[in-house]
């Protein structure tokens, strides 16, 4: 009978560690970084918005942090100073993929998990979260710029940098639909803005002086349409030049009211700050990533896989009619 109740109290400690254990698991916390082009301007102050209710909701320690100016050196700074802090995970949206490649790996090398998001050809990472397929998305631009461009004329593009992936192939894939669907327009060339607004202004006015016959402008970044939109409202140019490009109604929508910005496409921000989060703690956890994955946000529930990275169907397109309806 001794005998018997000894096994028994073994067997009762035995699961209670074992509930305790499992607790403890259940309760894990992870402390996740994510970290962005550039601080302080409205594109990323919206992503902060939905890393925040992604700490929020899950109760993980997510937080986002960038650089006052967009400069891949800067960015390589914040993530070593996180590899030093031990983070879980760190996911990041670059400036520079190539600038990127070595402390990416170091993160990986010391067991961090690096989701990356803008940087499909991004090596040393876990996964790459797009919003959509970029050159559908560039093809989307150059079908709506050419029809106010009356299917003819030159028009330029606009990248944060030569080194920014989604950027390069949203114009890229805007040039090629171009070249095989509208031959009377002629591409001058891509030309960096380095995500600053007073930069897209100044190469716009540049460029309008260079090229006198300049009928449409495509940007990348989110500060491009409404740099080029303040450009040609300054000249009056709205029935001559038309803009259109990746923004946000907070920062772009008082040029697409005045008519200097045609169009901007976007994804939310917020919600690809909280599907990377929610991606990153999938992999922590070691769920299995695969075709058709749900991350639970809009745009994201239903990913398509190829190597390692995954695409959504998030985008949006505002004009004058729908910009009221976004209040970010």
């Amino acid at each position: 009978m001794r005998k018997f109740l000894s096994v028994v109290v073994v067997l009762s400690l035995l699961l209670a560690s074992l509930a305790v254990f499992a607790a403890s698991a259940e309760a894990k916390t992870y402390t996740i970084a994510t970290v962005v082009k550039l601080s302080g301007v409205g594109w990323f102050n919206r992503m902060e918005q939905g890393v925040a209710k992604f700490a929020q909701d899950t109760g993980h320690n997510a937080f986002q942090v960038g650089p006052e100016k967009a400069d891949a050196a800067l960015q390589v700074q914040i993530i070593e100073d996180l590899i030093a802090q031990k983070v879980d995970a760190i996911c990041v949206v670059p400036f520079s993929v190539e600038a990127l490649e070595p402390v990416l790996k170091k993160a990986m090398d010391k067991g961090i998990v690096v989701i990356t998001h803008e940087a499909a050809n991004q090596q040393n990472m876990h996964y790459d979260l797009e919003a959509f397929d970029n050159t559908a998305y560039g093809e989307e631009f150059i079908k709506v710029l050419a029809e106010y461009m009356n299917y003819e004329g030159e028009w330029a593009g606009f990248v944060g940098s030569f080194t920014s992936k989604s950027h390069n192939q949203w114009v890229d894939g805007a040039v090629a639909y171009a070249e095989k669907h509208f031959p009377k327009m002629k591409f001058i060339g891509k030309f960096e803005a380095y995500d600053d607004q007073q930069r897209a202004y100044e190469k716009t006015r540049e460029l309008l002086k260079a090229y006198p016959n300049l009928k449409g402008i495509q940007g990348s970044a989110s500060t491009d349409p409404a740099g080029a939109g303040l450009a040609v409202e300054e000249l009056g140019l709205q029935d001559e030049v038309f803009v259109v490009g990746t923004s946000i109604p907070s920062v772009s929508g008082q040029y697409i009211k005045s008519g200097a910005t045609k169009l901007i496409g976007f994804w939310d921000p917020a919600d690809a700050g909280y599907a990377m989060n929610k991606l990153a703690v999938m992999v922590l956890e070691g769920q299995e990533i695969k075709e058709g994955l749900d991350l639970g946000v809009p745009g994201y529930n239903n990913l398509s896989l190829e190597g390692r990275v995954l695409t959504g169907q998030a985008w949006v397109h505002v004009t004058a009619e729908n910009v009221d309806d976004y209040d970010f």
